[in-house]
């Protein structure tokens, strides 16, 4: 039986998902990818629930793509792993409802990415946001930062890979509020409950068309990367 990756709590109608790998920094692997999606999918179908909030466990939000999963593979292997990642990519964004990211810490390529990708952003004060990739080879993904900091400071956090902490992020508009880091879900509970209060429909209205054109863009950058040319979100975008 798998290792629970992903949890999920449930509070009238707002859940709780919260990434399950503390001791690997919860660093996203390919199991922990398909828990999540399968987690978002099936809070996507549940219409008691409204709004979603994503964390992690421990001190860390994630530390990105687990990349002992990359090592040794075969081209076909390498393609498939291409194809489950823009996958996972698509659905994470077309989550249909209202998704926040409470960023209990550091958040790190492909943890960043995933913060990204969701509506906004609570920060701890103990959180940074970082592209480290980009000193390896691997190409950060611009098209889920671009929508949040805009055109110049998305290039340069993707060509630098620099370290942004807590209260940059706040000036920058990457992150919406900055908190202790013992009040940091609480505070995103709180921005929930208040989403709440409108009616699903309208919520889910909003959601599809702010996701509209960056789904776009993306589709097109992750296609580049021998990604296939053409895929639908798991929620029907």
């Amino acid at each position: 039986m798998a290792e629970n990756l992903v949890l999920v709590e449930k509070e009238r109608n707002i859940a709780v998902v919260a990434l399950n790998r503390e001791s690997k920094r919860n660093a996203l692997s390919i199991e922990l990818r398909k828990q999540l999606t399968e987690s978002l999918g099936q809070l996507a179908r549940d219409r008691e629930i409204k709004v979603a909030i994503l964390t992690g466990k421990g001190s860390v939000f994630s530390a990105g793509f687990d990349t002992s999963e990359f090592m040794g593979l075969t081209p076909e292997k390498i393609q498939a792993f291409f194809e489950e990642s823009f996958q996972y990519h698509i659905d994470v964004i077309t989550f249909p409802k209202p998704l926040l990211a409470a960023v209990n810490g550091p958040a790190l390529a492909g943890g960043f990415d995933l913060a990204l990708m969701c509506d906004f952003r609570i920060a701890s004060e103990a959180a940074f946001f970082q592209h480290p990739e980009i000193k390896f080879g691997v190409t950060p993904l611009y098209h889920v930062l671009k929508p949040v900091v805009g055109e110049g400071l998305a290039r340069d956090l993707c060509f630098t890979g620099r370290r942004i902490e807590a209260p940059e992020a706040l000036r920058i508009g990457l992150v919406n509020k900055v908190v202790p880091a013992e009040k940091v879900l609480a505070e995103a509970r709180a921005q929930a409950e208040q989403i709440s209060d409108s009616k699903l429909e309208t919520l889910m209205a909003v959601k599809k068309w702010a996701c509209t054109q960056q789904i776009c863009e993306i589709s097109k950058e992750l296609s580049k990367k021998s990604y296939p040319k053409e895929y639908k979100g798991a929620h029907g975008f």
